[in-house]
C-alpha cells in the first residue's frame, strides 16, 4: 500500500515538471469551433508554432516528444481543423479549415528564407496574403469580402524602408497611394483621396533613414471635394513654409 501511495505521489509530482520541460501536452485533439475560430482573426492557435512568422513555441506529442511529420486536429463534430507537417515541434507546412470544410488558411515555405501565408473568409474568398522573409513581413495584401483590395504594402528586402503602400474603399475607390519613385534619393510620391474618390492632396515625401521617418518635401497640391485645385503648399524637411 505504501508503494502505491509513493508511486502516485511520484506521478503527480513529475507531470508538472515534465510539462515545464517539454511544454503542455494536449490530450484532447478535438476542439469546439467557437473556442478556436476568432470571428476577426480566424484560427490563430497555431501561429505560435510557426517560427517563419514569429512563433517561438514547440508542439509535443502525447508522449512528450517534439512532433515530427504530419499531425491532424479535428473539431468535435469530426471535421478536419488542422493538418500540418512538423519538424522538431515547429510547423513547416499546414492548412487550417473552418468547420464547414472551407480552407481557412494555408502556409508553406518557398525557400530557406521566404514563406507564404494565405487567409480565407468562411465562404472561401481570399482574405489576406502575406510574404515573409526571414520571419519579417515583406509584403501583404488584405481583401474586402467582395474581393476588392483593401490594403497592400511592400517592404524593401532589407526591411529598412517601404516600397509602396496603398489603401482602397470597399467600392474600389483609392484612399491613399504611397510609392517609391526614386530609390537613390529616397523620394516617394503620395496621393490622398476624399471618400468620393476625388483627389484631396498630392506631393512628394523623402525618407530619412537616420530617423526612420518620411517627411513632406517640395510642392504639394491641394484639392477640394469636387476635385478642383485650390492651392499649393511648400514643404521643406517636413515643415510647411509660410508665404
Amino acid at each position: 500500500m505504501k508503494k502505491c501511495v509513493l508511486l502516485l505521489f511520484f506521478v503527480c509530482t513529475i507531470k508538472p515538471v515534465f510539462s515545464q520541460l517539454f511544454g503542455n501536452i494536449e490530450e484532447i485533439t478535438k476542439y469546439k469551433a467557437e473556442k478556436v475560430v476568432d470571428p476577426v482573426y480566424g484560427i490563430k492557435m497555431y501561429d505560435k508554432l510557426n517560427a517563419n512568422i514569429g512563433g517561438d513555441s514547440l508542439r509535443n506529442s502525447k508522449k512528450g516528444y517534439a512532433c515530427q511529420g504530419w499531425v491532424s486536429d479535428f473539431y468535435e463534430s469530426g471535421k478536419l481543423l488542422h493538418k500540418g507537417y512538423y519538424e522538431d515541434g515547429q510547423l513547416k507546412l499546414y492548412k487550417n479549415y473552418y468547420e464547414n470544410g472551407t480552407l481557412e488558411r494555408t502556409f508553406k515555405e518557398t525557400d530557406l528564407n521566404k514563406s507564404f501565408l494565405q487567409l480565407y473568409y468562411p465562404d472561401g474568398k481570399i482574405k489576406s496574403e502575406f510574404i515573409y522573409l526571414k520571419g519579417n513581413v515583406l509584403a501583404t495584401t488584405d481583401y474586402y469580402p467582395n474581393g476588392q483590395i483593401e490594403y497592400t504594402m511592400e517592404n524593401a528586402k532589407s526591411m529598412e524602408y517601404l516600397i509602396m503602400r496603398k489603401s482602397y474603399a470597399e467600392d474600389g475607390k483609392p484612399q491613399e497611394i504611397f510609392e517609391l519613385i526614386n530609390a537613390k534619393k529616397n523620394i516617394y510620391s503620395q496621393k490622398e483621396y476624399f471618400e468620393n474618390g476625388n483627389l484631396k492632396a498630392e506631393g512628394q515625401l523623402k525618407y530619412n533613414p537616420y530617423k526612420v521617418d518620411y517627411f513632406k518635401e517640395g510642392i504639394w497640391k491641394i484639392y477640394n471635394e469636387n476635385g478642383a485645385f485650390t492651392k499649393e503648399e511648400k514643404w521643406v524637411y517636413g515643415e510647411q513654409v509660410k508665404e
